[in-house]
């Protein structure tokens, strides 16, 4: 989908001069333009740039603990206890094999027949990705979380919606959401991250504090990036959803909520986004408004901007801080009120 009209002309940017514009404004387009290119997440779907890296150092790490388990029992006459870790392979096995079956046997599958919206959203996300196979796809009460995960086992794939999201997905909410979720999910299995041999050689690294939760944070906005290619304009509600609930996913301002992945800042703040499996959701709203670089993962975004069209954005003026305003004035209260 394009969020842009590519037939009119592209309105020139007021204030362009200001001194409080937070970065300079590059290539902004003149009242002649009609047309940019997409911006580099907004098409196909790519990695996070962090995202082999992190997992490189991952399976490093893995070769390292078996080698050094295997030398310490053959060398040092450690116990042989020390070998249990070696079982692992058969250990992330048998868990894959046991939560596919109980899929298989509790959930509701996904059929032409049954939720048949969320089975054609599966279908097309996967042909849109060009995968070779339509993964499972399973429905289980949820109890009122909003949750959905990808996995597999042998050479089966599938995805799993909480049964709240499919409220959402009702025509009186925002069927683009459920949409998005879907080919997020869809995005995990496409990007290789549900593979057996992916999950055993992370395993390692997941259980390394801060080191594991930088891989997952990582394929999170790749999985985020194959979801805005399938549904652009289901970003906003998705992150609405995940903010405030089935509920009130539509009283989110989801630009008022992106700013202030600029302006939340300070120690704790970075601590949490590090300690987190997910990118906060701030960071995560701010990724898929600005689609002309990767999402931040470790440091806050820096700039502020607005959408202009085709995952393209623009900076903006730096809203004043409240001190820069006389206290008790309207214009100050206002602006409290609309940022914080």
């Amino acid at each position: 989908m394009v969020d842009v009209d590519t037939h009119g002309p592209i309105p020139s940017v007021p204030g362009i001069d200001d001194p409080r514009i937070i970065e300079p404004p590059v290539d902004v387009p003149g009242p002649g333009s009609v047309w940019r290119p997409p911006a580099l997440y907004a098409g196909p779907p790519r990695r996070h740039p962090w995202e082999i890296p992190v997992l490189i150092v991952g399976v490093l790490m893995a070769m390292a603990a078996y080698v050094a388990v295997i030398l310490l029992v053959a060398v040092a006459g450690v116990s042989d206890w020390l070998l249990v870790p070696l079982a692992l392979p058969l250990l992330v096995f048998v868990g894959r094999g046991l939560n596919y079956a109980n899929m298989r046997v509790n959930a509701i599958a996904l059929t032409p027949t049954q939720f048949p919206e969320g089975y054609r959203m599966l279908v097309e996300s996967a042909a849109r990705n060009g995968m070779e196979y339509v993964p499972d796809g399973y429905v289980i009460n949820g109890n009122g979380a909003i949750n959905a995960f990808a996995s597999g086992h042998g050479f089966r794939r599938y995805v799993v919606i909480y049964s709240d999201l499919f409220e959402v997905g009702g025509r009186a909410r925002s069927p683009e959401a459920l949409e998005f979720v879907i080919a997020h999910e869809v995005g995990h299995i496409a990007a290789g991250h549900v593979s057996y041999w992916r999950q055993l050689a992370s395993t390692v690294i997941m259980g390394v504090p801060l080191l594991g939760s930088l891989l997952s944070r990582a394929q999170e906005y790749t999985a985020d990036n194959y979801g805005y290619y399938s549904r652009p304009d289901g970003a906003h509600a998705a992150i609405g959803t995940l903010a405030g609930g089935k509920y009130l996913l539509s009283a989110v301002d989801f630009d008022q909520f992106a700013d202030r992945a600029t302006h939340e800042k300070g120690f704790f703040v970075t601590a949490a986004n590090a300690l987190s499996s997910h990118p906060v959701l701030t960071w995560r709203a701010a990724a898929l408004r600005d689609r002309t670089r990767a999402g931040s993962i470790l440091l806050r975004p820096r700039n502020f901007v607005r959408g202009a069209g085709s995952g393209n954005v623009i900076p903006v003026v730096a809203p004043p801080a409240p001190t820069d305003l006389p206290p008790g004035s309207l214009p100050n209260k206002l602006e409290q009120t609309r940022l914080y």
